[in-house]
Order: structure tokens, then C-alpha cells, then sequence
């Protein structure tokens, strides 16, 4: 995370804690819907700030996704994506 903007304070963020309190519970029956939820939140990822893309991968590597409890295509789509997007600004050293 930035230095202006610790990890800490992004998370706590009311935006991101309005997503993430929506998603609770709501992955087993509708994962397309929260994968859009997530991409909501994001916008669009070429444009997104570093810093959201950063709490949404912390997300979506939590252990339910990690042990594999948690899983649809669109995830692992959104997952790519974000590392993409992450790997092409660190590569014109936008990261």
C-alpha cells in the first residue's frame, strides 16, 4: 500500500467494508454476482488505483479462496486480470 494510505486504513475504508459485508455469505449460491460486486467496486481495472486492486487480490487470496472452499470461473478470471493489470504497470513502473 501506499505510504499515504496504510493497509489499515484502506480496509477499514466504508466503500470497501460496504462490498465486503455484502459478499458474507453470498459466494456459495451466487458467485458471478459477487464477482461483480468486486469488479463494481473496482471499475475499471486499467484505471482502478493501486490500492483497491491490492485489497481486492488480499480478498480473493484469503484462506477460503486459498484452500479452494470458494471457487467459480469468475473468480479465478477477476484473479488474472488483477495480476495482469499489477504485472503491466510494474513493468512501465506505475506500481
Amino acid at each position: 500500500m501506499s505510504d499515504e494510505n496504510p493497509k489499515n486504513v484502506l480496509v477499514r475504508s466504508s466503500e470497501w467494508q460496504s462490498v465486503r459485508k455484502s459478499l458474507l455469505g453470498q459466494w456459495k449460491e451466487r458467485p458471478e454476482w459477487c464477482c461483480s460486486q468486486l469488479r463494481k467496486y473496482l471499475g475499471p481495472i486499467s484505471k482502478t488505483s493501486k490500492d483497491k486492486i491490492k485489497v481486492v487480490m488480499n480478498y480473493l487470496t484469503g484462506s477460503g479462496f486459498r484452500t479452494g472452499k470458494i471457487k467459480h470461473p469468475c473468480i479465478s478470471s477477476l484473479r488474472v486480470a488483477l495480476s495482469m493489470e499489477r504485472k503491466r504497470r510494474v513493468s512501465k513502473k506505475e506500481w
